[in-house]
């Protein structure tokens, strides 16, 4: 069932600015488009965003944000969001908000990248950085990164569902495999921190090159294969084949990966009024035809 999203808008944000925040309150205030689905954001003049959860189901990662990336920063090669205010509740917002930096560059969704290969490489390279970082005293995956970095088998009542009610509309025998295939190993090896979100609508694009990452709500520590999706969302060979020899990870950790992608896939077509694609993602089915025709291929 779709949530309901709270009513957000500019002459809310402006309100919400001016009591919390006055020293920003002679700022204008700009709607980013497209929008995203967690959380609307702002711009609060030429240097600042404003964040705000659209439903409360998303509330949790405002706090999380706050606390961890300002440590997370200073070890990737990439910028990442830094708050720079914390908004409390309000009888008109019922959800805690952030003031972030305005981080330069387009979502890879909506601007060219000069070179896809060399875009992947620079990807890679970002996530080891990122799982290199101590992760003993992050916050392991649960609800509040919607379990990205924990185990498909959260998701597998759900997932068997969906390859049910979608019957010959798929290849439903194949997509079984790969689910099966993911299904059958785990992440044995101590946690390590993952965005949770890697899409086209989180990495920013400068000059052609990947330039920032954004939108860490559903990071957590835990196993990094939920962080290779981008695999079948975005990429296409060669740059498939140079983002899986730079990502370092074995094998085990790439065949649990789509099954990540084939979850999200297969309960957007099974339930399109309900789900959501977000702006500028590639269709589901597409999606979903990338991950079962490497299955095949691979499988000879």
């Amino acid at each position: 069932m779709a949530l309901d999203r709270l009513p957000i808008d500019t002459a809310l944000v402006e309100r919400l600015i001016a009591s919390q925040f006055p020293a920003w309150a002679s700022l204008e205030i700009r709607r980013v488009e497209p929008g995203g689905n967690d959380n609307r954001t702002f711009r609060l003049g030429e240097e600042l965003l404003v964040r705000l959860p659209s439903h409360a189901a998303y509330a949790a990662a405002v706090e999380k944000e706050q606390r961890w990336l300002p440590g997370l920063a200073p070890h990737l090669p990439l910028p990442i969001p830094a708050p720079v205010g914390l908004g409390e509740p309000t009888e008109a917002y019922p959800c805690r908000w952030s003031v972030y930096r305005w981080l330069p560059g387009e979502p890879v969704a909506f601007a060219p990248v000069s070179d896809l290969v060399r875009f992947a490489v620079d990807l890679a390279g970002f996530l080891s950085a990122l799982q290199a970082i101590d992760a003993g005293a992050g916050p392991p995956a649960g609800r509040h990164s919607f379990h990205r970095g924990g185990s498909l088998a959260v998701y597998d009542a759900q997932t068997r569902e969906a390859i049910a009610a979608l019957g010959g509309t798929i290849d439903g025998e194949t997509a079984a495999q790969v689910w099966e295939l993911a299904r059958a190993s785990a992440w044995n090896r101590p946690p390590v921190w993952v965005h949770g979100d890697i899409a086209a609508g989180n990495l920013l694009v400068g000059d052609g090159r990947l330039c920032g990452v954004i939108d860490f709500g559903t990071s957590a520590v835990g196993d990094p294969a939920c962080d290779l999706v981008i695999t079948w969302t975005l990429l296409t060979d060669p740059s498939r084949t140079a983002f899986r020899q730079a990502s370092q990870l074995d094998e085990a950790t790439w065949a649990r990966a789509p099954g990540w992608a084939l979850w999200k896939a297969l309960v957007t077509l099974a339930n399109p009024s309900a789900a959501h694609n977000p702006p500028g993602a590639p269709p589901p089915r597409q999606v979903l035809e990338a991950v079962l025709s490497d299955h095949r291929r691979a499988a000879g």
